[in-house]
């Protein structure tokens, strides 16, 4: 119980700084990059689990700290039970963050000229998710 809790709590503690830096990096090219952290990420993990447990083989430690979900293996969790429900906490992978491409605005573009409303409202529908 207690190896799961201490999982548990490394998952939410890196999430948001993972989550965090990939949401700041998405403007740019960035999904190989995106790919190479996760697997950065992944390595330092590996290492953590096989100190955790010297005495275990490489096949225990995969299956208590990584898992299979759909097409992805590897995915570091914990399975927890939290107000007696049972869930599973994922470390977020920062590759599944979309990349979102800054489009550049027109330089003589004055928001306060009302010539340009139809061009501003046109882009910003452009860049609006919905």
């Amino acid at each position: 119980m207690e190896t799961s809790r201490q999982q548990a709590n490394l998952i939410l503690n890196i999430n948001p700084v993972i989550r965090g830096w990939a949401m700041y990096h998405r403007h740019i090219v960035s999904k190989a990059r995106f790919t190479w952290i996760d697997h950065q990420i992944w390595r330092i993990l590996w290492r953590w689990a096989v100190r955790r447990h010297a005495m275990k083989g490489a096949k225990w430690v995969k299956k208590k700290y990584f898992h299979v979900e759909g097409a992805r293996h590897w995915v570091f969790a914990s399975d927890d039970r939290i107000n007696g429900i049972s869930q599973r906490l994922r470390l977020f992978s920062a590759s599944t963050v979309l990349i979102v491409r800054h489009i550049k605005i027109r330089s003589a573009v004055n928001p306060y000229n009302p010539t340009w409303n139809a061009y501003l409202e046109r882009r910003h529908r452009s860049i609006s998710p919905l």
